[in-house]
């Protein structure tokens, strides 16, 4: 395997330990920080990601915050939006959209299988490790997930894709 891919898969699975730890120890923030860091500094360049990076952290907050305020989430505290720990974890899977998980752009059905069983399991662990209540009950809350990120994956390889070619038409 590519020694960058796998970089990227290594930054992406810490950043997320750090992400889900840090709903309860905040500091922890800085690791997924340091994390898209190194990701710019070695792997993607940020004229080439950056776009896509900030698309996803706003388009994913957005999807998690209506999630929040339609009682999927119970959060501690009472923002109505998603706290940075989780907004940061969209910025995290942004970076792997162009490397470790470029496999499962084509075919689509790649990309959303990916995102109906690694969604789910995502968010279940992480809400089990960070104390985050599913008031609609944990398989209900997993349906729904699994077919909100079977949609979402191939999404995010659109702009990935629409992106990539933007780089291109200026370089």
């Amino acid at each position: 395997m590519n020694r960058k891919l796998l970089l990227n898969a290594l930054l992406f699975q810490t950043g997320w330990f750090a992400c889900v730890f840090a709903a309860q120890q905040p500091w922890l923030l800085a690791v997924p920080v340091l994390a898209l860091l190194v990701h710019f500094r070695w792997i993607g360049r940020w004229a080439e990601e950056g776009k896509l990076v900030a698309s996803v952290l706003i388009a994913g907050s957005a999807l998690d915050s209506f999630l929040l305020q339609m009682g999927v989430f119970d959060f501690p505290g009472d923002s109505p939006l998603v706290p940075a720990w989780l907004a940061l974890l969209w910025a995290l899977l942004a970076t792997t959209l162009n490397h470790c998980l470029a496999w499962t752009a084509r075919p689509w059905w790649l990309g959303s299988l990916l995102g109906a069983v690694a969604g789910p399991l995502s968010y279940w662990a992480g809400a089990r490790l960070a104390g985050v209540g599913l008031p609609l009950g944990t398989l209900p809350t997993l349906l729904l997930l699994a077919a909100l990120w079977a949609l979402a994956i191939p999404v995010l390889h659109g702009f990935a894709a629409l992106y990539r070619a933007q780089a291109g038409q200026r370089g």
